[in-house]
């Protein structure tokens, strides 16, 4: 009988947020210039960073709410905001954000290895396109999906999926690389493992070791994992 054999990891996914890019000082800036010009208090950015996570409408709700929990707030409050907060997050996106350190390294050298690469976040398109372009890493991805490229956000496992298939790749091929339980369980119901690092946002919890997956400091720990595993399925095969 012929051993059926494992494929190789070819396919790194990648949440943008807490993940490749720390944009918690703009998304503050931008949600406290909202709150001010709707004549409610601001937030210190430490409150603000636990409130990221689930998109933009829900950013928006819980700082109007100053609520972690908050679901829904008055339609028309609701859509004055995100009228405001669109406004001064298209002015300033990119302006305040920063890459963590290794992120762009660590993108060439998966790029010159010929990993196929993508980014699958919860934020909108709009604001997401603009970003990669401004911190210079655009040019590294082969499909980008956003919070609205499909009918569902992370933890649903829908924009991974649609990344696999832009990609023409297989959950088993792929890995997701995140900060967060949203990435994590998202990974999961897609069938792929997570790498979780330590200094996103997580919406203010402590993440553990995703199940399959693993716990990394950084993006060049993250390829260490993936240089391992590869080495690994390559002797069981």
């Amino acid at each position: 009988m012929t051993k059926e054999t494992t494929p190789l990891i070819d396919t790194v996914l990648f949440d943008l947020d807490g993940t490749l890019i720390d944009s918690m000082p703009e998304l503050a800036y931008c949600a406290n210039q909202c709150l001010a010009e709707m004549g409610r208090p601001t937030l210190p950015i430490e409150t603000l960073s636990t409130f990221v996570g689930k998109g933009l409408e829900r950013l928006i709700i819980r700082f109007l709410a100053n609520d972690i929990n908050a679901k829904t707030v008055a339609p028309d409050l609701l859509q004055e905001a995100k009228e405001v907060f669109s406004r001064h997050y298209h002015a300033n996106n990119g302006l305040f954000s920063e890459l963590y350190p290794t992120v762009t390294e660590a993108l060439e050298q998966l790029k010159t290895e010929r990993y196929k690469l993508a980014v699958v976040t919860n934020k909108a398109i709009e604001f997401t396109l603009p970003l990669l372009d401004k911190k210079g890493i655009s040019h590294y991805f082969d499909a980008i999906i956003g919070g609205d490229s499909c009918e569902h956000k992370k933890p649903h496992p829908a924009p991974v999926l649609l990344a696999l298939e832009k990609l023409s790749s297989t959950a088993d091929t792929a890995v997701l690389i995140g900060d967060s339980l949203n990435d994590a369980q998202a990974a999961n119901a897609a069938g792929l493992p997570c790498l979780v690092v330590p200094y996103g946002y997580n919406e203010g919890q402590t993440i553990n070791q995703p199940e399959p997956g693993a716990l990394v400091d950084d993006m060049h720990m993250a390829i260490n994992w993936i240089h391992a595993e590869n080495t690994k399925r390559k002797n069981n095969n």
